[in-house]
């Protein structure tokens, strides 16, 4: 409850002075109770003035009209102008009303709020632009209605440079200047947002058509190829200096001109975002313009540097997408192109992108697979062709995968080769090889049956191969003899020692190598009789003049010898003969001097013949056996037995198959032709 012999000031109804009260009785206490009124007054309004004065925060009283009552010195002094002009100023040449919240101050008039501030720039006298915090309170009347509005006016211009100068530099890359990887995304992620917009397009209905539907968003994702022999040889300084004059070329070849989103997305990799593109032609013309730019060499420190980009390229409407899927597609599409040879624009193939996640998956589940047990062997029989008899057997993994069923070696092996999973998996198809042909010799004494296991290069680097095979052998108790390991030519007399010297230790310990896919790799014979090699396996390719049939007599058409080819090759061959024939008429038109089909075919076979038969004879000479395979008839068994190959194996001998095939065979003495 208010003291009524407390003096209150008749505006703001604070109290003028402690103590002060009226004086009672007739006119001259009135008279006295006036004065000291008065004197309270002016007291309180020297207190206001010298705080509105001296304040360091600008102040502005302003009146229902917007126009300026009152200003003090911090204010003028904000924005470079006197005092007195800028009394009776409307507030509008100063502050911008464009963006100021009209919801506030009707909120503050209906005393829903006390005060509200806002960030706003102030027009300065000589034409910049002052960044301003105003707080914004409403001063009534005694009746309780709005008088005029009291603004304090904050100079806040080095926050907000400091906050911009923050920004910038947490949306660009320090060393080139663009746009960085946090920049494109928000650009990007802007692009896909979904809304509605009339664009003068309505369907029947009369209803906006979405512009998700409508908008397409396109990305070209670079890498400089050779850029870490770049850093390697001439420094990364040099490096970064390249890198940034490769900015500078992308951003006046690409952002200045048509205004699309240049970013370093870390590395030597960039990328370009073209927002509401109109088709894949657009982006893959901006790929070849891209590569036309950088096509000029760069004059880097005294050094004259050749670069070249390979570019991913996806396009695609925004609903259809998202940003983190876009950018994962351009990302894989850049490595497309650099395996296909670099210096070069790849467009994004959906189907090549399935199978490339199929490759992942796969690669992923390699290890837990084996943990679970998804690994089978199968045995397909290593037959002499002197005797008929079976020799050996190969160990052919597969992986009986829960969703695509059985996958053979080729879909799975060079990923686990890539993985390392190699290392693990080729130590378990070793030891269940092992163990395997361990049971041949216990049912099958006389035969010695032995087991060939494929040894991957990375299981030689990787790991300890010598130890890993003695441990198999001793668990499993298999002599070292009926064990043999093949390995790849290329493997084989690839850079370094290790492979040899790990191969020579298996050798003395009695296990057979033999050298895979002979004739494919270095095939530096020189090395050959160094070698500690004792079987070598001709490549199926030399094996491909020997599926063709014989030449055909006097008086029989090329379409009869075709027929009556040699029992049982099948397949890819016999689709290949058929082609052959079809074209023999075509070809008679052709000049003279050039050899018909037929010829040309019984050349490749003649010349076949003399490889093989001059591998043969060279290998016999150094003291190896030799094997062939893809055997798929009796005629290629034939011929291949006269070229002295010692070894074959194929679909013509026996299909692989569970460890049992190769014990029922054992059974009967040598294998019965499968007839396909």
């Amino acid at each position: 409850m208010e003291d009524p012999g407390v003096l209150l000031c008749p505006t703001c109804s604070a109290p003028l002075a402690d103590g002060a009260r009226p004086g009672s009785g007739g006119a001259p206490g009135r008279e006295d109770g006036d004065d000291r009124l008065l004197a309270a007054l002016r007291a309180s309004e020297s207190r206001f003035r010298a705080a509105f004065c001296d304040a360091v925060i600008g102040m502005a009283l302003i009146d229902p009209e917007d126009r300026i009552i009152e200003v003090n010195p911090a204010f003028a002094a904000l924005i470079g102008r006197g005092v007195g002009e800028l009394v009776r100023t409307h507030l509008h040449e100063i502050i911008d009303p464009e963006g100021m919240p009209s919801r506030l101050f009707p909120a503050l008039v209906h005393g829903q709020r006390e005060r509200f501030r806002v960030e706003k720039p102030l027009k300065h006298r000589e034409g910049h632009t002052v960044w301003s915090k105003v707080t914004v309170s409403l001063i009534r009347d005694p009746a309780g209605q709005p008088l005029y509005t009291l603004a304090l006016v904050e100079d806040i211009t080095e926050q907000r440079r400091l906050g911009d100068r923050l920004e910038y530099q947490a949306l660009h890359d320090p060393l080139t200047r663009l746009p960085n990887r946090t920049f494109f995304f928000e650009r990007l992620d802007a692009a896909c947002l979904p809304g509605t917009e009339d664009r003068g397009n309505r369907g029947g209905s009369g209803r906006p058509v979405a512009v998700a539907e409508e908008r397409r968003v396109g990305v070209c994702y670079l890498d400089l190829d050779g850029f870490a022999a770049i850093n390697e040889t001439l420094g990364h300084h040099i490096g970064d200096e390249l890198l940034i004059a490769v900015a500078t070329r992308l951003r006046r070849g690409l952002s200045e001109r048509d205004a699309h989103l240049v970013a370093r997305m870390g590395g030597d990799e960039f990328a370009v975002l073209v927002t509401d593109s109109v088709g894949s032609e657009q982006l893959t013309a901006l790929a070849g313009r891209i590569l036309e730019v950088l096509e000029r060499p760069f004059d880097v420190a005294g050094h004259r540097l050749v670069v070249t980009a390979s570019i991913g390229v996806v396009e695609r409407s925004v609903h259809e997408t998202t940003p983190t899927d876009l950018v994962k597609d351009a990302d894989s599409t850049l490595y497309w192109s650099k395996a296909d040879g670099r210096a070069r624009w790849t467009l994004y193939d959906p189907d090549r992108g399935a199978h490339q996640l199929t490759r992942q998956l796969l690669a992923t589940a390699l290890r837990p697979a084996l943990e679970r047990g998804e690994f089978t062997i199968e045995y397909q029989p290593l037959v002499g062709l002197a005797d008929g008899a079976v020799h050996g057997a190969e160990a052919l993994v597969r992986w009986r995968h829960p969703r695509y069923g059985t996958l053979s070696p080729d879909r799975f092996i060079p990923l686990a080769e890539e993985s390392g999973a190699i290392v693990p998996l080729g130590k378990w198809v070793l030891e269940e090889s092992c163990r395997q042909a361990r049971q041949w010799l216990t049912e099958f004494p006389d035969t010695e049956t032995f087991v060939s296991v494929n040894l991957a290069a990375r299981q030689i680097w990787d790991s300890d191969v010598v130890a890993d095979v003695a441990r198999a052998l001793d668990s499993t108790g298999l002599p070292a003899r009926l064990l043999q390991l093949e390995i790849t030519e290329s493997a084989l007399l690839g850079p370094g020692g290790r492979p040899l010297q790990a191969l020579q230790a298996l050798a003395d310990m009695g296990v057979r190598i033999a050298i895979d896919d002979f004739g494919t790799g270095y095939s530096n014979l020189a090395y050959l009789s160094r070698l500690p090699v004792h079987v070598l396996k001709l490549d199926g390719t030399f094996i491909e003049g020997f599926r063709d049939p014989a030449p055909p007599t006097a008086g029989h058409s090329t379409a009869a010898a075709v027929g009556g080819g040699g029992g049982g090759g099948g397949g890819a061959s016999g689709a290949s003969s058929a082609t052959s024939s079809a074209a023999s008429p075509a070809t008679s038109s052709a000049p003279a001097e050039r050899p018909a089909l037929p010829e040309l075919h019984s050349r490749r076979r003649d010349a076949d013949e003399q490889i093989v038969g001059a591998m043969v004879q060279l290998a016999h000479t150094l003291g190896l056996t030799v094997t062939a395979e893809g055997i798929e008839s009796a005629a290629q068994a034939e011929r291949l037995r006269l070229t002295g190959c010692d070894t074959a194996q194929g679909w013509y001998f026996a299909r692989p198959g569970e460890a049992e095939l190769v014990a029922a065979i054992l059974r009967k003495g040598r294998p019965a032709p499968s007839h396909r």
